[in-house]
């Protein structure tokens, strides 16, 4: 394989309950790459549209992982890289997650599979790195393995796949506002009680286990951040109104998307998704703010050749 063409899907971090640990992938919304062989050794980048981001393989998330893959695997070759990003950086998407997780699976492809998803997720944690400072794994690891993974540990990284039950659906909405990661991780509480603790380690675990059982009721008593919401949520216009139509208009529950602004709800079945895509997008037309709507099936596959 001398060329391949991929598509690199956008991912929920933190599913409410989660935080840092919980990831799902969308189905519809990401990025679009090619990826070139060549005999210069060389990683280029040679155009980006759809964001303004830097050309530099050093300093772009997808260069960063092609150049530290290609060095492991001794490669004989290098690679052109063009990206087309599909939905906007700074989203709470997972768009440098997307490229850097859409990287490594294609030159791992070009290498002729020599790494595992684990490895994978790996690697992409080095287009995190460059993106934000750190090597955060849950959005890179939901689109690397598709569908919800658990980040069991860091140390030693251990992603753990976790069950897609078929009716789910996610509407997000995401409002042409910035939320800085860093300003979203200045909020959060250095201490917490051990109460909401508890009440997070339950929510978390009858989460999964609810996603195990497609117990549709458990996942919507689990959807409940009792720790970071709550700190980040006035970061984000007309939060508390979104979550109460979508709740209103039947979602299992809603939240923030990663560090935000996008605000994700999770579904049952497309008819319950339809109410709350028009509950969310009704709450937010008069805001005289720019905003996007996204309505889409659990992507269990994730990164895939197109």
């Amino acid at each position: 394989m001398n060329k391949i063409k991929i598509f690199s899907p956008a991912t929920v971090a933190n599913v409410s309950c989660g935080f840092d640990v919980l990831g799902l992938c969308l189905d519809n919304v990401g990025d679009e790459m090619t990826f070139t062989k060549t005999t210069s050794k060389e990683v280029i980048i040679s155009n980006i549209t759809g964001a303004k981001l830097p050309l530099s393989p050093q300093k772009n998330v997808a260069g960063a992982v092609a150049l530290a893959m290609l060095k492991e695997a001794n490669a004989n070759f290098g690679v052109n890289i063009t990206i087309h990003k599909g939905f906007t950086p700074g989203s709470g998407l997972g768009s440098s997650a997307a490229s850097a997780s859409g990287t490594a699976f294609a030159i791992n492809k070009l290498l002729d599979n020599p790494f595992s998803k684990l490895k994978l997720t790996q690697f992409a944690m080095i287009g995190e790195k460059v993106a934000c400072g750190s090597e955060i794994a849950d959005n890179v690891a939901a689109a690397i393995h598709g569908g919800f993974i658990l980040v069991r540990s860091y140390n030693p990284l251990e992603i753990v796949p976790i069950p897609t039950p078929s009716e789910l659906r996610i509407v997000a909405i995401h409002p042409q506002v910035e939320v800085k990661t860093k300003d979203a991780r200045g909020v959060l509480p250095e201490k917490i009680s051990l109460k909401d603790a508890i009440t997070q380690w339950g929510n978390v675990g009858g989460l999964i286990s609810g996603l195990y059982t497609s117990d549709y009721d458990l996942i919507a008593n689990s959807l409940t951040d009792v720790i970071v919401e709550p700190a980040r949520k006035h970061l984000i216009p007309h939060f508390d109104l979104v979550k109460k139509e979508a709740l209103k208009a039947g979602a299992l529950g809603a939240g923030i998307s990663g560090s935000g602004p996008t605000i994700f709800a999770l579904c049952k079945g497309d008819e319950v998704a339809n109410s709350v895509y028009k509950a969310i997008n009704n709450s937010y037309k008069d805001k005289e703010i720019n905003y996007h709507m996204i309505s889409s099936k659990i992507n269990t596959e994730g990164v895939k050749i197109i």
